[in-house]
């Protein structure tokens, strides 16, 4: 059986907690929109993988986690993009600190054909039209939310409820890679 799994960074309980009174806010403005039901995350990547390989998949993020330093992350504004998506948009800094973690990821990871997220962004909602983007932006004044990005989530897709579930998540832990030492027995 083929699955679809997310690779994520979900950000403390304090902002999962705000983003989610900020889709309830839009959501009885504008009414139910993509996205309202999603747990707060910057997406890695997205993929499609035989269920019995989901454990070579783990290890893979195990070994790669454990190389990664905890970086602090700021969102600090809104943002856009053409296709209707309205998110929290991390500093110029913070940005420059998860693009190099999402490609370590990207590039190690072996996985074919996956999505590659190469910006980082907290959504809000997706696929908005204009005017409910304008209402968005009229709802909030930008604060800067801090959170310290110390893991990645790995997420499989509940096509029951349409929305991503955690099912196992991969500390940062900062430690080099184990160097291999060739030693000769004679």
């Amino acid at each position: 059986m083929i699955d679809k799994y997310s690779l994520a960074f979900i950000p403390d309980t304090l902002i999962v907690e705000k983003v989610k009174e900020m889709k309830a806010q839009l959501a009885a403005t504008i009414g139910w929109f993509h996205s309202k039901n999603a747990l707060a995350h910057i997406t890695v990547g997205e993929f499609e993988i035989a269920t019995t390989a989901i454990d070579s998949i783990a290890t893979q993020l195990t070994l790669i986690a454990t190389t990664l330093q905890p970086v602090e992350v700021i969102l600090d504004g809104f943002g856009t993009y053409p296709n209707g998506a309205f998110f929290l948009m991390p500093t110029v800094e913070s940005k420059a600190l998860l693009q190099p973690i999402m490609k370590t990821f990207h590039s190690r990871l072996q996985i074919p054909a996956m999505y590659k997220s190469s910006d980082p962004h907290l959504s809000i909602a997706r696929k908005l039209n204009a005017n409910q983007i304008a209402v968005a932006n009229s709802l909030w004044e930008p604060e800067p939310l801090i959170f310290s990005c110390e893991s990645i989530a790995l997420r499989k897709l509940d096509p029951i409820k349409k929305q991503f579930e955690i099912i196992a998540t991969f500390p940062f832990l900062g430690e080099t890679t184990p160097q291999f030492i060739q030693t000769s027995l004679f």
